[in-house]
């Protein structure tokens, strides 16, 4: 309503319409958060006071206690959502006495105002603006008293991880707190208390049993890349403790593994901390002339032990599998602050849902100690069917996080922090093409492709041909959330996108296999381009690295690494998951009509303009029948729009297809006008 008046003036709507009654969105001063005033008011004085107040609204006489109110419930919530001031409030005592003294001033005009006599309506009245006064000067109270635990609950801090790492170490200043506040999901619920920057592998055991005695949370964070939301501290009591100095990273090594081969037998492997970008790792292998299969579109900012807590994979992940597929061993600190080693025995150097039998060591020592002179505290053996760590035809199952009890591996950091990790890598075999499929007709159709040609490539590779070793599966809505260049002459953009590598020791076999991959997209409405020198395959791999880019926000689900739908129901997930968005959208735009039809019922009256002619004619030769012809385009509006929401499943115009399959590929729109005005 309020960004109606400031671009229409000369349609407010008076007093007495029914629009203006409305209350503002947001009254609470200074909110520049995401965070409306119910949640504001919830959160510094009760659910109950948020009733009170809203009670309270709709009698409204002059609004200026309301507003007094609403400015130190807006004061108060910018100090606490912004470090910057809270530590200028923690350096300077007297602004923050004079800050307190303000708002009990406010509070104390507010209880001037009340009215104990009059009526029972009035003596109700009271009793409710009483209520909300007792909660405001509590809430005014704690926001007063907060500064002095903070400030002691920092000394104890200093003085308790002072002794496990170095004081710089050590942050609670606003850039710190600000910077770890979220990840790559944006989402933003309490800021941490400290963020600690661990300089060595050995420090953390101490650090955790310190945060332990302190009654901290404790997070462990790598590069901040994460989308589930693992790294966002959900109470104000929580220390970050960020890995990325863990930054060892060794050479790649021949080493005998337990339980693999004969004595003779080695295995390449490289050893890296947990603060290792992904990408040094790969480059490390690809000196050595291995491939490192874990490679998440993140790769250029994630770190080994985010990659490890999430079980990453990559698009190398269809030929070597995910994290825990590729791991001789890792190291993590447990919640008691203690050593816990796991290390697989009898590896199949292959995906893990191949081997019948799966066996894991868990050796726990004393955190007190370093890492490789630590004493042994016990031991345990797991032993599970290779099997139960995936469903049939998953890359990844994100509905198990249990995985047998095995620990850190896809627990996001809930079951202790990873510090190191040993990892194998694989021989890349020399012939190499990558094929990029763009795909035009009905996504439906087109993603049964993806099923083709993964069944046509494993047959392959159970015969010794050509094998997949990377893919990758763009839908519409990402393509167009990271500009997309299309590679085909068609003046559209795909509605998916297929990109893989295919592999082999024989390159006849090769170029055979990609061309049987192509003809299969022509036969789904697509086109297929193969790209066979290094540079050539890079640029191809480009527009799935873009995919990555942290600042573009979309809703759209991308097949990348991990297969966590069963490729055969892809398409019945990409259906239902468009039927979502589709309904919300003509939900959204429903609201939106009603708030218009609500509006346009008030009593609309011109305003000033600026213009002496314009200002001088009257409100009917300014509105004349304009009002009511918006009435009726938008009752029309409204009902065609409804009977889309409430008929997706009824026939459309075009054959064989439904109206929300007209909506899902653009042939029908929610327009506001179906044909151009005339």
């Amino acid at each position: 309503m309020n960004a109606i008046a400031k671009e229409l003036p000369h349609l407010v709507p008076t007093e007495g319409g029914e629009a203006f009654a409305q209350p503002r969105i947001r009254e609470i001063p200074y909110n520049y958060t995401s965070f409306s005033d119910r949640e504001v008011v919830i959160r510094l004085l009760g659910a109950d006071a948020w009733t009170l107040l809203d009670e309270l609204r709709s009698e409204r006489r002059t609004g200026r206690s309301a507003r007094m109110l609403y400015e130190v419930l807006g004061d108060i919530w910018a100090v606490q959502r912004n470090p910057y001031l809270e530590d200028d409030l923690l350096d300077n005592p007297k602004r923050r006495r004079l800050l307190i003294e303000a708002l009990e001033h406010r509070l104390h005009e507010i209880g001037k105002r009340r009215e104990s006599g009059g009526d029972a309506i009035d003596r109700e009245r009271d009793r409710k603006v009483g209520l909300l006064l007792a909660a405001a000067q509590r809430a005014v109270e704690a926001f007063a008293e907060n500064f002095a635990r903070t400030a002691k609950l920092r000394a104890r801090a200093r003085r308790a991880l002072g002794r496990h790492t170095r004081e710089d170490a050590i942050r609670f200043d606003a850039f710190a707190r600000v910077s770890h506040v979220t990840d790559a999901t944006d989402w933003r619920v309490e800021y941490p208390f400290v963020v600690i920057a661990p300089d060595a592998e050995d420090e953390i055991p101490g650090l955790v049993r310190a945060c332990i005695e302190l009654g901290l949370s404790i997070i462990p964070r790598g590069g901040g890349t994460g989308y589930t939301g693992g790294a966002i501290p959900l109470s104000p009591l929580t220390a970050v403790i960020n890995t990325e100095k863990l930054e060892t990273l060794g050479d790649v090594e021949q080493l005998a593994l337990p339980g693999v081969g004969d004595a003779m037998t080695r295995v390449p492997t490289v050893f890296s901390e947990a603060g290792v970008v992904t990408k040094r790792v790969a480059d490390a292998a690809e000196r050595a002339g291995y491939v490192f299969a874990v490679d998440p579109t993140s790769m250029e900012a994630s770190c080994i032990g985010g990659n490890i807590a999430m079980n990453a994979g990559g698009k190398k992940a269809v030929l070597w599998g995910t994290a825990v597929d590729n791991l001789a061993w890792w190291r993590m600190v447990d919640p008691d602050g203690n050593w816990l080693e796991v290390e697989r025995i009898g590896h199949n150097l292959g995906k893990i849902h191949d081997a019948p039998q799966v066996e894991w060591r868990l050796t726990w020592k004393d955190g007190r100690e370093p890492a490789t002179r630590a004493r042994t505290l016990r031991s345990e053996t797991l032993r599970m069917p290779g099997a139960s760590f995936r469903k049939a035809g998953l890359g990844k199952d994100v509905t198990d996080k249990f995985l047998g009890g095995l620990p850190g591996v896809q627990k996001e950091g809930c079951d202790g922090l990873i510090t190191a990790a040993r990892w194998i890598v694989h021989r890349m075999p020399p012939h190499i093409r990558t094929v990029c499929l763009e795909f035009f007709g009905d996504a439906r159709d087109a993603i049964p492709s993806i099923v083709e040609i993964t069944t046509l490539l494993e047959t392959s590779a159970r015969s010794g041909g050509a094998r997949l070793a990377g893919l990758e599966h763009l839908d519409e809505r990402y393509l167009r959330a990271v500009g997309y260049a299309t590679k085909s002459k068609r003046a559209q953009l795909p509605k998916m996108v297929l990109i893989g590598d295919i592999v082999g020791e024989d390159d006849a076999a090769v170029a055979r296999t990609t061309s049987e991959v192509v003809r299969i997209a022509n036969a789904r409405s697509g086109e297929g381009f193969i790209a066979v020198g290094a540079d050539a395959r890079k640029k191809f791999w480009l527009d799935r690295a873009r995919t990555a880019a942290i600042a573009k926000h979309t809703n759209a689900f991308k097949i990348n690494e991990d297969v966590v739908i069963p490729l055969p129901r892809l398409g019945d997930y990409t259906d239902a998951i468009e039927r979502i968005n589709i309904e919300l959208s003509i939900a959204n735009k429903l609201r939106l009509v009603t708030a218009l039809e609500e509006y346009l019922r008030g009593d609309l009256r011109p305003g000033k303009t600026g213009d002496a002619e314009i200002d001088a004619l009257s409100r009917t030769e300014i509105l004349g029948d304009r009002v009511e012809r918006a009435r009726e385009l938008l009752a029309a509006v409204h009902a065609r729009w409804d009977g889309m929401l409430h008929d997706l499943d009824a026939p459309g115009a075009t054959p064989d297809h439904t109206i929300f399959q007209e909506l899902q590929n653009r042939s029908r729109r929610c327009l506001l006008y179906t044909s151009p005005s005339p």
